[in-house]
């Protein structure tokens, strides 16, 4: 009984999660009229894709898709290998690395204090990275919590395999690519997803290093048609189009064509959540 209850109730919280992105995916496949009346509850009414290939259609947009697509690459490439080489010897016993508590502390420091908003900026326009892809990815490119849970990962692996490798020969750059990283696959996938939504649903620092919209990463994009909806790149032509769209079908079809990535993504990495984040989550 205790089960079945268990299994309805929590189908029940699934549900009210999901029914949010249903809303938005039949408002953005329903008829602008049928939207803008508020008649698109969970299923679409006069059923179109003119939303979709509005959306398609703007070169603006797809410009917004690639950048943050090239972000999403750049950045968790960089993050991931900063992250790989900066928990392992934080992980280490202070006998071995004797600095390791400072420079622990040092970035937990980080986490607690930042220099601020103002600061920031000022920091990477004196490095001449306004308007470039560097400006999105190196401010955040060693995300603190995923060091700290990738380290306490590395600590609770058994010493005795490194020691082997030791005795065999093997340097602590082998040891790490060798041993250290095949092991530890479900910390990386569960810092991996994490930094993978963090670029992608990131638009603050995207309005606040780019000068030019072309520049704008997907979310930051989104961001200034969800305040105003933008019709001048609907030609003449498309008029017939035009009469099928609003404001409301055109942001829905926008905002979920923008969260699918994610959504794709998701289940694959799921399955390393609870290994990950709890091994990962344990001081020795």
């Amino acid at each position: 009984m205790f089960e079945a209850c268990n299994f309805i109730f929590l189908l029940l919280i699934s549900f009210l999660c999901l029914m949010p992105i249903i809303h938005i995916l039949a408002i953005s496949f329903s008829s602008g009229a049928a939207a803008a009346a508020g008649k698109v509850a969970l299923w679409p009414v006069d059923f179109t894709t003119a939303a979709y290939e509005n959306v398609f259609g703007k070169p603006e947009y797809l410009r917004a898709f690639s950048v943050s697509v090239q972000r999403v690459i750049l950045g968790t490439s960089l993050s991931m290998l900063l992250m790989i080489i900066t928990a392992y010897p934080l992980s280490k016993d202070p006998r071995q690395f004797r600095l390791r508590t400072f420079y622990a502390w040092l970035f937990v420091f980080t986490i607690l204090f930042s220099g601020g908003l103002i600061p920031s900026y000022l920091t990477v326009k004196s490095l001449g990275l306004i308007d470039t892809l560097w400006a999105l990815v190196l401010p955040t490119a060693i995300p603190v919590f995923n060091v700290i849970l990738l380290l306490n990962f590395y600590r609770n692996l058994p010493k005795e395999l490194e020691e082997s490798s030791r005795i065999d020969g093997a340097g602590y750059f082998t040891t790490l690519w060798k041993i250290y990283v095949p092991l530890s696959l479900p910390a990386l996938a569960t810092t991996g997803l994490f930094t993978i939504v963090g670029h992608w649903n990131s638009w603050f620092d995207g309005m606040l290093y780019m000068n030019h919209t072309e520049n704008y990463p997907l979310q930051t994009f989104l961001q200034t048609v969800i305040i105003k909806m933008d019709f001048r790149f609907i030609k003449a032509e498309n008029a017939e189009l035009m009469l099928k769209l609003s404001d409301r079908t055109s942001r829905a079809a926008q905002i979920f064509v923008a969260a699918f990535p994610i959504l794709i993504v998701y289940p694959f990495l799921q399955r390393f959540f609870i290994k990950g984040i709890v091994m990962g989550s344990v001081k020795e």
